[in-house]
């Protein structure tokens, strides 16, 4: 495959699968550390690698049923990056003293899911930008 001969899009849904890949493999550290005490724990871990992968498989490939399957994964990575969001945000709630800065730096990471959500929605940018 030449690289001259892709579109931006695909480019783009390439370099989602690898930075999906990535994130799976920082966020199955973070949870390994927390001994995954939540069952959402598990989500991220899981999807990371499907995901990636389904996505670099549809760039280096013209199958539609392929961009299909990788279009619902990216939407189902944007939705799971928003619930665990939600987690983390009430996870620093529980940490001692709430609500504050100190709970953020050193709490779950409030931004990661989000991070794992822009993967998705900017996948799916990819994919229907015409």
């Amino acid at each position: 495959m030449v690289w001259t001969a892709w579109t931006l899009d695909r480019i783009v849904i390439f370099l989602m699968g690898f930075a999906y890949l990535l994130i799976f493999a920082q966020v199955t550290m973070f949870h390994y550390r927390q001994n995954f005490r939540h069952w959402a724990m598990w989500f991220p871990v899981v999807e990371g690698p499907i995901i990636g992968t389904a996505a670099i498989l549809a760039s280096l490939t013209s199958s539609q049923s392929l961009v299909t399957i990788t279009t619902v994964l990216f939407g189902l990575g944007a939705v799971s990056g928003v619930l665990g969001f939600v987690y983390h945000f009430v996870g620093v709630g529980e940490r001692v003293e709430g609500y504050v800065l100190r709970n953020f730096l050193v709490g779950p990471p409030v931004i990661l899911p989000l991070t794992f959500s822009a993967l998705g929605l900017v996948g799916l940018f990819a994919i229907y930008w015409r």
